[in-house]
């Protein structure tokens, strides 16, 4: 009994000394294997004991059982010690010791020896060399089992199956250690361990890659081999899933190697990384740092083993299910999904691929710390993908560094989600690294730092390679500018003389034209001078060209320039001669209604000469109107209507069908040089001067200088002024030499029309005039009139001209030149002359129209007093004939000027203004020549009409215009004194024409209308009287200008008449309220001042006849 106690105190005493050793070995890991044996003998020879003991001695019944009970529950504790051993195994890959390694058994021999021997043999499994374990390759395999744990599983249940103790021989060797299969990788394509690997890593847990097939079955005992595949599969030498035919790993595991610690097993502090789970789930794992859980080594007497995890460490998923369970069907229920009444067990693996994991990458000068428990964890997390994020944290250093970037965070989840978009051996943008960055800002600022780029890594030879590379980059940039300069300049050098060479072949190519057309000219005016008188008595055409060809600068300033060259629609009255056919050029696109107008005008010949309205003929065959097409294509370009015939091939085709097989000629406006051209291509003679010399004469220097040359008055004045200093001292010597002047004119020399003419009345403003006329009367006239006694007053009066003209200078056409700044200016660019203005109040201007033949016979073909309707120095109108000056002086004027024009050159028509008025000191009439126009005026195209209405006969050089009446009689009483036929007497006409009449409101009435409200009022005319009103119609577009003729018999009543007729229209078109714009006004009051000085000459002459009666008796 006393045995039986003593054996019991000595079974518990090991117990607990057993379990004490059991929990030590667990805790640190050392000499576990030994010992593991010895207890489990030990163990069992103890059971045996005391079932002995209890059948031998006395002992109770109840004290065996306990002591049995004990021994079960330390076996059972010690089963949980090697489950718990094996889970860690399986989530670890292990070393094993090699066979040279006796450093530990020899340092601590084992306590407990196996009793029994090892004579039977041995199971020598084939060496696995395992390399060391990656981040990459852990986390792979972490849903893996590979062949040497589950070697070391197989071994572990053979130790803890206690009924087969025979079966734990074969894992002795002589030095007590287990050898694991070598592993040969399978020398295929070499891989990269930064590839990018995706997809699953694993088909099949339980399926071995096929590099671990050795080709050779494992030695194994000669008794296990022949009882067979069935029982080394339940002997767990094979495990139960095993295939024979295994394929290549997706992922080959490196050995990870171990370092020693002396400490127990901790769980990771605060900060290390965790899995995270559901919040509401304790059963959550906390990983231990990777230094402590992954580098921390063991010491055996064959290798480094793999520390096993205390039971603090790891929360087991089995404490409810206290019954065994092989590893095999552990892993495959910790795959399955966990029930909800028994929490799960997470793995580390599973914990980190949680999609919830975060963390932020520091990055130090450029540097990562890949050894950061951080860094581990997240490398481990994203395994399947390192390849691309190793790449893109490759890059992201590479910049850090650059820049010196000292502290740089990242943000791993942005960092996978921004790498995983690259495609291979695609390098990441500056913005794409930026992308991932937390503190963004601040990097960006330092990125943007100006020489950053150089204090990083290769700074200095950065900025080395910069300065050389800028150095060449300057001198290569500095010789390609000088390259292009020379290039740009040789361009610019060649263009310039080819455009020069095309220029000057085009020039050449025009004054070779020129000179060919104005030789051809010249001969075919000799040849129509030779067969004027031919040509004038036989049938012919005549071609009017209403062209204005004034200089470009002055077109452009003309309004309404085609209007302007369509205002000579009297042209077309030359089919007055029954052998001339007239082809008339309008610049405008007529309407019907306006070509159904002149039709009927013009169809007015017959019953005119009749003065029967039945006689109206068609004419339609004598006269055609043409239009150039050209005036389509160049709108805009201020063209004369010269150039727009030049430039229109299919008028020119139909003139020259229209003019074949007679005689033609051509009759133009201000001439220009297309003329020439127009009239080489329709190869008929032009009557008119050539151009040069009509621009030469026109101005109003030219005209100065043919009246000089004639010997006909003028006005004092001056002529060809250039520049400002010339004007003043011309202007002070003629207010000088004329002080009874008060206005002055000033006249640009290529104007025409009164729009270049400014004046001013410089007596009434000039301070010094009074001290000018003290200074004259201190000299006798005989002093005054030499030049050096006029010095002091020229000083005075230049000095105060430049204000005086500046303040009260009046251009005539405001719209034109609005200030005297800008007159003065074109003054000066085309030069011009000074005129005094007549002494009188009273001023009367004229203007005859003449011709030379191409013979030299020198003609007056028309005469008029002019109307101003727009101002005292712009003609608007004339009264046919003059009746203001002697017929016979003017006669002498006329002829004299036309005598030293056909001298120059000039030929064909050509008008002349004068002015008229009675000198205030001798009362005599003065005639003065003021202006000289080598053109077609408009006063001869009204004419023209006046002669063709009225069948009349002017005699110019008595100034008068008769006509021959009809016979009132009926048809029937002609015919019964068919055969004592007397002459028509003849009557005075006179008549008021004005081709420049404007209303606004008249183009709001179509002319159809208007003609019908004229014809209602009385506004007509008479066949048989050959008096009335006829109207001239310029275009139907605007319809705002249009021409009138009122024909009368007395100067007077014809005045009355227009007048009267300008009223009627005006209060019939205008609304009180809306009076347009007109100068129907200024032309009636005019025309009223006009009347009362007709009526003042006629109480003078009236007071005359009996004085010249009473003298002639005498």
């Amino acid at each position: 009994m006393g045995v039986a106690f003593a054996l019991l105190g000595y079974n518990v005493t090991k117990f607990q000394q057993l379990g004490e050793e059991t929990d030590s070995s667990f805790g640190t890991g050392k000499q576990w294997k030994p010992r593991h044996f010895k207890v489990q003998d030990d163990l069992h020879k103890l059971k045996v004991k005391v079932k002995n003991t209890n059948l031998k001695g006395n002992v109770k019944t109840v004290d065996i059982s306990d002591l049995e009970t004990a021994s079960e529950r330390t076996e059972l504790g010690l089963r949980k010690h090697a489950e718990n051993y094996l889970n860690a195994i399986n989530r670890q890959v292990l070393t094993v010791s090699s066979t040279d390694n006796k450093e530990v058994h020899s340092k601590e021999p084992p306590k407990w020896g196996l009793h029994f021997g090892a004579s039977q043999k041995q199971l020598i499994l084939p060496r696995v060399p395992v390399e060391p374990v990656t981040v990459q390759a852990y986390s792979k395999s972490a849903l893996r089992v590979s062949q040497s744990s589950q070697q070391v599983e197989m071994d572990m249940k053979i130790v803890l199956d206690q009924e087969n103790i025979d079966s734990k021989a074969v894992l002795k060797q002589q030095n007590c250690e287990t050898r694991l299969p070598l592993i040969t990788k399978k020398k295929s394509a070499p891989m990269c361990s930064q590839k990018i690997v995706k997809g699953h890593t694993v088909s099949n847990l339980w399926d071995l890659p096929a590099s671990h097939y050795m080709g050779s079955p494992l030695p194994l005992l000669e008794e296990d081999i022949t009882k067979g595949i069935l029982s080394l599969t339940e002997q767990r030498l094979i495990p139960p899933a095993a295939k024979i035919t295994l394929q290549t790993p997706p992922v080959v595991s490196k050995a990870a190697p171990f370092h020693e610690f002396h400490r127990q097993h901790k769980k990771s502090a605060v900060g290390e990384i965790s899995s995270r789970v559901d919040p509401e789930n304790t059963d959550t794992i906390t990983f231990p740092s990777p230094k402590e859980a992954i580098y921390g080594t063991y010491s055996s007497s064959k290798g480094n083993i793999a520390p096993l995890p205390s039971s603090s460490s790891v929360v087991s998923a089995r404490k409810s299910k206290p019954v065994w369970t092989y590893p095999a069907q552990q892993l495959e229920s910790e795959l399955q999904v966990p029930s909800q009444t028994q929490p799960p067990q997470i793995s580390p693996c599973q914990s980190l691929q949680d999609p919830c994991f975060d963390c932020d990458i520091a990055v130090y000068h450029g540097t990562i710390d890949q050894k950061a428990p951080g860094f581990l964890a997240f490398r481990r997390h994203y395994c399947s993908s390192w390849g691309s994020i190793v790449f893109f944290l490759e890059n992201t250093e590479k910049l850090l560094k650059d820049y010196a970037v000292p502290l740089a965070t990242i943000n791993s989840k942005k960092l996978v989600e921004v790498a995983s978009n690259f495609k291979l051996n695609e390098n990441p943008t500056k913005s794409d690294i930026l992308s991932v960055i937390k503190n963004q800002s601040t990097v960006e600022k330092i990125l943007n730092r100006p020489g950053q780029r150089y204090k990083g890594q290769g700074g200095t030879e950065m900025a080395a390679t910069k300065i050389q590379a800028t150095w060449r980059c300057y001198q290569a940039r500095k010789a390609y500018v000088c390259f292009r300069q020379q290039q740009w300049a040789s361009g610019v050098i060649a263009i310039s003389w080819l455009l020069h060479n095309h220029m000057a072949r085009v020039k050449k190519t025009l004054k070779e034209s020129r000179q060919r057309h104005l030789e051809n000219f010249y001969i075919r005016a000799k040849h129509l001078a030779a067969n004027w008188n031919r040509i004038r008595t036989s049938r012919r055409t005549i071609i009017h060209i209403p062209s204005l060809g004034y200089s470009q600068c002055i077109r452009e300033h003309i309004p309404d320039l085609a209007l302007q060259q369509n205002m000579q629609m009297g042209r077309l009255c030359d089919i007055l001669d029954a052998n001339v056919n007239v082809i008339y050029i309008c610049p405008l696109h007529l309407s019907e209604e306006l070509l159904q107008y002149y039709n009927k005008l013009l169809g007015l010949q017959a019953a005119v000469r009749s003065g029967n309205p039945e006689d109206m003929g068609d004419l339609q065959d004598r006269f055609k109107i043409l239009t150039p097409e050209a005036i389509n294509s160049f709108p805009k370009h201020h063209m004369c209507l010269a150039t727009q015939l030049k430039y229109s091939p299919k008028t020119i085709e139909r003139i020259k069908i229209l003019i074949q097989s007679r005689h033609a000629y051509i009759i133009g406006g201000v001439p220009h040089k297309d003329d020439l051209a127009v009239a080489d291509m329709l190869n008929v003679p032009i009557l008119g001067s050539v151009p040069e010399v009509a621009h030469l004469y026109s101005t109003k220097s030219g005209s100065k200088r043919i009246f000089a040359s004639a010997c006909v008055p003028t006005p004092p004045g001056e002529s060809d002024i250039y520049n400002n200093e010339q004007m003043i001292s011309v202007l002070s010597q003629l207010i000088i030499d004329n002080m009874e002047v008060q206005r002055w004119l000033f006249k640009v020399n290529d104007e025409s029309g009164g729009n270049g003419t400014a004046y001013c009345d410089i007596i009434s403003h000039l301070k010094c005039y009074h001290w000018v006329q003290k200074e004259r009367q201190r000299y006798s006239p005989e002093i005054w009139s030499k030049k050096r006694a006029h010095e002091p007053a020229l000083v005075k009066i230049s000095q105060e001209l430049p204000g005086l003209l500046a303040q009260h200078v009046q251009p005539v056409n405001e719209k034109r030149f609005p200030t005297w700044e800008k007159f003065l200016q074109t003054f000066l660019r085309q030069g011009g002359v000074i005129e005094a203005f007549p002494l009188s109040e009273n001023v009367t201007n004229l203007t005859v129209d003449m011709l030379i033949e191409p013979t030299g016979k020198i003609e007056i073909v028309s005469s008029g007093d002019q109307l101003h309707a727009d101002g005292p120095l712009r003609s608007s109108g004339t009264t046919i004939p003059q009746c203001s000056v002697d017929p016979a002086v003017l006669n002498s004027l006329c002829l004299k000027i036309g005598e030293t024009c056909k001298s120059k050159g000039v030929l064909g028509y050509f008008s002349i203004d004068f002015v008229t008025f009675i000198h205030p000191r001798t009362m005599e009439q003065q005639v003065w020549a003021t202006d000289l126009d080598l053109c077609y005026s408009d006063q001869l195209a009204l004419t023209q009409l006046m002669l063709y209405v009225t069948d009349g006969n002017p005699d110019c050089r008595s100034s008068r215009f008769e006509v021959s009446l009809g016979s009132k009689k009926m048809k029937s009483q002609r015919i019964q004194h068919e055969e004592t036929k007397t002459p028509s007497p003849k009557s005075n006409r006179c008549a008021v024409a004005s081709s420049q009449l404007r209303h606004s409101s008249l183009s709001v009435i179509y002319y159809n209308v208007f003609l019908q409200m004229c014809k209602a009022h009385g506004v007509g005319f008479d066949l048989q009287e050959k008096q009335g009103t006829v109207f001239i119609l310029y275009e139907d577009q605007k319809r705002y200008r249009l021409g009138m003729i009122t024909i009368g018999e007395d100067l007077q009543g014809v005045l009355m008449t227009f007048a009267r007729n300008l009223f009627i229209i005006h209060q019939e078109i205008s609304a009180p309220n809306m009076q347009g714009e007109t100068n129907f006004k200024m032309a009636i009051q005019d025309i009223e001042a006009i009347l009362g000085i007709t009526a003042e000459n006629k109480l003078k002459s009236e007071e005359e006849q009996p004085l010249k009666a009473d003298a002639l008796k005498e």
